[in-house]
């Protein structure tokens, strides 16, 4: 469930944001590049250069289609605030990232934990821009789209500890490129100072395994060689290494259950 309503885009395929929400994205935007100038990998450098986003106002979705789509071949499309795996795997099949058209409120302006405009834009499209990260990404949604709602769960963590959460060796230091992560500023700072988060080469069969929450700082991340290692990733059978997971079992969840938490 969500409070969110994406905003309604017209025959011309704009969205008319209102005086507030350019403010909020202003904001949005001002904070975030200070941390993310020194802490993203150069891939997202890169492609924020590309997108060349405004910072007095919202982006309209046809200006960052223009890059993509001349850069990887994808699309930015916009979408409800929330949508069904169906409807995400079988976009991401279709080079189409969903987008919804609205921006969070003054009142969750550091967290909230459905993916608005902000998150899906300044996290991920920059990435999007890159051939190999924008391969994986087309190939895991073709994997969705085809996969059982068991396969997806797998496919889920995937995604997760990659596309959301993942970080990557850079010149013997660690970048960040997960757009949960690069979205968040204060992710940004924890996912690479911390000393309480954990921090592992990424091994696919333990990322598969690995229980995840939405809701609270990461206690582990996972970190590739390089970028290139996403498009190797697209490459291997990753179903048979869901199945072989899947006869595994989960570990033990790195996170108390989410009822322990709630404090009054």
């Amino acid at each position: 469930m969500t409070q969110y309503v994406s905003n309604p885009v017209d025959k011309d395929g704009l969205v008319a944001w209102s005086d507030e929400e350019n403010a909020i994205w202003h904001d949005l935007v001002e904070r975030q590049l200070k941390l993310v100038q020194s802490r993203a990998c150069k891939e997202y450098l890169r492609g924020l250069e590309l997108l060349n986003l405004p910072q007095d106002r919202v982006p309209q979705l046809l200006d960052i289609n223009q890059i993509l789509m001349r850069e990887t071949g994808w699309q930015v499309v916009p979408v409800p605030a929330l949508i069904s795996f169906d409807r995400f795997f079988e976009l991401l099949a279709n080079k189409c990232f969903p987008v919804a058209t609205f921006l969070r409120t003054r009142e969750e302006f550091d967290y909230l934990q459905e993916p608005d405009f902000f998150h899906e834009i300044f996290g991920h499209c920059a990435m999007l821009t890159n051939p190999e990260f924008a391969h994986f990404t087309h190939v895991y949604g073709q994997l969705g789209y085809a996969a059982s709602p068991q396969r997806r769960s797998y496919l889920a963590r995937l995604y997760w500890f990659s596309v959301e959460f993942g970080l990557v060796k850079e010149n013997d230091q660690l970048k960040i490129y997960g757009g949960g992560i690069l979205s968040s500023p204060g992710e940004t700072l924890y996912a690479l100072d911390s000393p309480q988060a954990l921090r592992a080469q990424f091994d696919i069969a333990r990322v598969l395994r690995t229980p995840y929450r939405i809701d609270i700082m990461q206690p582990i991340y996972f970190i590739l060689d390089e970028i290139a290692q996403l498009y190797q990733l697209s490459q291997l059978d990753l179903i048979s290494h869901i199945d072989q997971a899947t006869e595994l079992g989960l570990f033990p969840p790195l996170f108390a259950a989410k009822e322990a938490n709630h404090v009054e």
